[in-house]
């Protein structure tokens, strides 16, 4: 039996939340609160069921006072760290941790946490206070959070899993993964999934391990047998990751993966890449050629900025190269971002 269509708000109901709308002051984004509003009277038309409604509202709220948190430092670059809650201080991932959450600060990046203790108090050390945001979650056992972050201002608590990752992963634009348990491995391969899937934009991502260590490496060799080996994965998905025992390694990893590329845009079918300086006519070349099975039609060009762009002033100033993506071949853009780093004109 077919689902009955949703239904549609009464039109008074339609006038009334706008008039609502209006009278709250809310001015910007009008059409997006109104789609917000409007599902939570839908969701009570439906009979929902009150499990179904308290996750809803939660769900809500939550992201609301993490936005909320994130806001004031919406233009710092923002560095992710995973790892265990349970590694003591004395442990060498502990330093790893704290080491490179330090030499990310000192390049100016915010450190972002999961706020509780082992891997995630360590990287709130070596970022400091004014450096670091924490996401904690409420648990029944194991993982408070940290002294660093518990009355911190920069630092919310949320009930559910899905909204604290997702305020892990939205905001920034590098992370870094230690050793750790289930968690730490369900972020680093949602991490891998959206990367491969094209859900997220390219992003640097770091294994970081103790020095010698076989973490990592052990993981590798599983990833490439069975999943490569099985063809569950391209033999080449693991390419996109770093896999590092050295804290500089790891560092000049996530600041060198944004040296010349800054960002990109869907504009229809066309894939629009910002750069930081302007590429030469024999890079654009020899760009297109490397890259041309990324392409499903034409090649890869310069490009002024486009007309929705445009419209929002979305980054003018910057050079742009644009192609039309084979959709199949979204999880190599690592690659062709890779090698814009590497061009001469960026130097």
């Amino acid at each position: 039996m077919a689902d009955p269509a949703p239904k549609e708000i009464p039109a008074q109901a339609a006038a009334a939340l706008a008039e609502a709308i209006r009278v709250a002051g809310v001015t910007d984004h009008v059409d997006l609160v109104t789609r917000i509003v409007a599902t939570g009277l839908g969701l009570g038309m439906d009979d929902t069921d009150r499990l179904d409604l308290k996750i809803t509202a939660a769900a809500l709220e939550e992201m609301r006072d993490a936005f909320r948190l994130f806001a004031p430092y919406a233009g710092v670059d923002k560095v992710t760290v995973f790892g265990s809650a349970r590694t003591k201080p004395h442990d060498p991932l502990y330093a790893q941790a704290e080491n490179v959450a330090a030499a990310l600060a000192e390049q100016g990046w915010m450190v972002v946490t999961g706020a509780g203790p082992g891997i995630m108090e360590a990287a709130a050390e070596g970022a400091g206070p004014d450096l670091s945001i924490g996401v904690s979650i409420r648990l029944p056992f194991e993982e408070k959070p940290n002294p660093l972050v518990a009355d911190d201002p920069n630092h919310v608590t949320m009930k559910y899993f899905f909204t604290r990752k997702l305020m892990l992963m939205k905001e920034s634009r590098g992370f870094v993964c230690l050793p750790g348990g289930f968690g730490t491995m369900d972020e680093m391969f949602e991490l891998l999934t959206l990367q491969q899937t094209g859900k997220a934009e390219p992003m640097p991502i770091v294994l970081l391990d103790k020095v010698g260590g076989s973490y990592w490496t052990g993981l590798r060799d599983f990833v490439v047998e069975h999943l490569g080996g099985g063809g569950y994965i391209a033999a080449d998905d693991l390419d996109r990751v770093l896999i590092t025992d050295s804290v500089d390694a790891a560092a000049a990893e996530i600041a060198g993966f944004w040296r010349n590329y800054d960002s990109m845009r869907w504009v229809g079918d066309r894939l629009v890449l910002r750069l930081r300086h302007e590429p030469t006519d024999a890079e654009v070349d020899e760009l297109g050629e490397r890259f041309a099975s990324l392409v499903r039609a034409g090649r890869i060009a310069r490009s002024a900025p486009l007309g929705p762009e445009r419209t929002d002033r979305d980054r003018l100033d910057l050079p742009r190269l644009a192609l039309e993506l084979d959709p199949f071949k979204v999880g190599d853009l690592h690659l062709l971002i890779r090698a814009l780093n590497a061009l001469g004109s960026a130097s």
